[in-house]
């Protein structure tokens, strides 16, 4: 779990790290999941801190297993990286296909830290994964009525590849299926 990802600054863009969720980043999974925004959107919400400890032990055993990467993402605050500020994951969902997910803090949304993650992980599965096949196919999912998912996908080169019925309870809105093939040799 020693693997940290950069993006490089911009000019009107701070520099962002990434690397895998740590027993420290409770508080700050915590507050993040305190936003109603964010918490309308996730499958999963984190109402304390016993539940910020289980859901990341959980993503660091995933981690050793090899079937789910999940990175907290950090901003350079001019001072070096603070706490966590948003969330990408990467996990096998078939042969030579991956899923991607993300999410960010409601201080960081409309700043570009989203896109700016995904695409540092998606670079980082076709370039260095540590272990299985060659990745063809990224699948992105997010409810329907979601727009600013539709603007990360669009952004990082998801193209809309099919509008999915609703399933309740799971999942009680239509649902976006944006794709990225592209081909890595390992």
């Amino acid at each position: 779990m020693s693997v940290l990802l950069s993006v490089e600054p911009t000019a009107c863009l701070p520099a962002l790290g990434l690397r895998a969720w740590q027993p420290d980043d409770v508080d700050a999974l915590v507050a993040a999941h305190r936003d109603p925004a964010l918490r309308r959107w996730l499958m999963t919400t984190i109402n304390s801190e016993a539940d910020a400890r289980r859901w990341i032990d959980e993503q660091r055993q995933a981690w050793v297993d090899g079937t789910r990467f999940a990175f907290a993402v950090l901003e350079d605050d001019g001072a070096g990286f603070g706490p966590p500020v948003g969330h990408v994951a990467v996990k096998s969902s078939g042969e030579g296909s991956v899923e991607v997910g993300y999410w960010t803090a409601a201080e960081v949304r409309g700043r570009g830290v989203a896109s700016r993650a995904l695409e540092a992980a998606v670079r980082w599965v076709l370039a260095e994964r540590p272990a299985g096949p060659p990745v063809a196919r990224f699948e992105l999912f997010h409810a329907a009525d979601n727009a600013a998912s539709c603007r990360v996908a669009d952004r990082c080169g998801f193209a809309l590849e099919a509008v999915l019925p609703a399933q309740p309870p799971t999942f009680p809105t239509e649902g976006h299926l944006h794709v990225r093939t592209e081909t890595a040799r390992f």
